[in-house]
């Protein structure tokens, strides 16, 4: 069952995509909490709330904190967005109708390179990287499964936007609340590289990730489906990998098993960036490309853009922001080569 309890706001942050929120939980005490303002609309002091507290109860380190489940002051008066026909989270207590991007004609667009990244805070380094490179590049964002499910709920994603390095987002699957919605990954590359004019597309997952340390268990294998998808659309797919030389945990230093699994896995080669020096530390798997490239982790360190991993910073774990960094100098070397 949920572990729903009633609270009551007793402080607000800004109106946004996520309200920041701190919720007076009788039994738990004064919590923080956030509220997703694009399905429950806006919070203020004094409104009585439900939260599901079972993330925060269990301490998990990407999700310590309430979720606001609905808003019983001022929340129940939603009408949905005209029009709209298909359902996102559906069949749960939150579904809602979009507009789906696949409401088009449906035409597969001429392919255009894809890259993937196994964690969301591989996403800023990764567009940081291809704009160096290319300046003014039309990189568009496709969230997809294996993370926050949200797509307000990345405040790196609205950096990334504010200041150009991405054109636009589409959440796909499950994911909702981006500029755009799709229903399908397929249909969220199709759409951006299509319709939209992206010059290339970068497929991760919303923050956080979902993990239970088994080969199988985790969400870096939404990485698999993206590489795929991305595959069959005939798409130049660049992936880039999962690795650390600061992470305490084996599994994760190196190329992470995260990164070997996918690779292991992929019915057809990629390319898959290291920055120079690592790629010794990566699979071949079924043959994949693996390039090594020059990055610039102390021009990125100046950029202002996110500089800590899992509470790691640059200096105390080069190798993570260095292959980000390297997937997106890659991607930018593909969009050039690209027909």
């Amino acid at each position: 069952m949920l572990v729903l309890q009633e609270g009551t706001v007793t402080d607000t942050g800004p109106l946004a995509a996520e309200q920041q929120l701190l919720v007076d939980v009788p039994g738990r005490g004064v919590r923080p909490a956030t509220a997703d303002t694009a399905l429950l609309g806006r919070c203020e002091v004094g409104d009585s709330v439900i939260v599901n507290t079972q993330a925060a109860d269990l301490a998990l380190g990407s999700g310590g904190f309430d979720v606001v489940h609905v808003n019983l002051t001022r929340g129940l008066g939603g009408e949905g967005v005209e029009g709209a026909h298909v359902m996102k989270l559906n069949y749960s207590s939150l579904q809602h109708a979009v507009l789906p991007v696949e409401d088009g004609n449906g035409e597969l667009p001429d392919p255009r390179p894809v890259g993937v990244c196994l964690l969301h805070g591989q996403l800023a380094p990764f567009a940081w990287a291809v704009n160096e490179a290319r300046q003014g590049t039309q990189l568009g964002y496709v969230q997809g499964g294996g993370g926050a499910l949200p797509g307000g709920h990345s405040r790196t994603v609205i950096e990334l936007r504010d200041s150009g390095l991405l054109a636009g987002t589409i959440t796909a699957g499950a994911c909702y609340g981006g500029e755009y919605e799709a229903i399908t990954l397929a249909g969220a590359i199709a759409h951006g590289i299509g319709e939209l004019g992206w010059e290339a597309a970068v497929v991760a997952p919303g923050p956080g990730i979902i993990g239970s340390g088994s080969r199988l268990g985790h969400g870096g294998m939404a990485a698999l489906d993206a590489a795929h998808t991305a595959l069959a659309l005939g798409c130049p797919v660049v992936v880039t990998p999962r690795m650390s030389n600061g992470d305490a945990r084996d599994r994760h230093n190196g190329a992470s098993h995260h990164t070997q699994t996918v690779l292991d896995l992929l019915l057809a080669p990629v390319t898959v960036a290291a920055p120079r020096g690592g790629g010794a530390e990566i699979t071949r798997g079924c043959g994949h490309e693996i390039i090594e490239v020059d990055v610039g982790l102390a021009s990125y360190g100046a950029s202002g853009l996110p500089g800590t991993t899992m509470g790691r910073s640059i200096e105390d774990d080069p190798l993570f922001f260095g292959a980000a960094l390297a997937g997106g100098a890659l991607l930018a070397v593909a969009i050039d080569a690209a027909p």
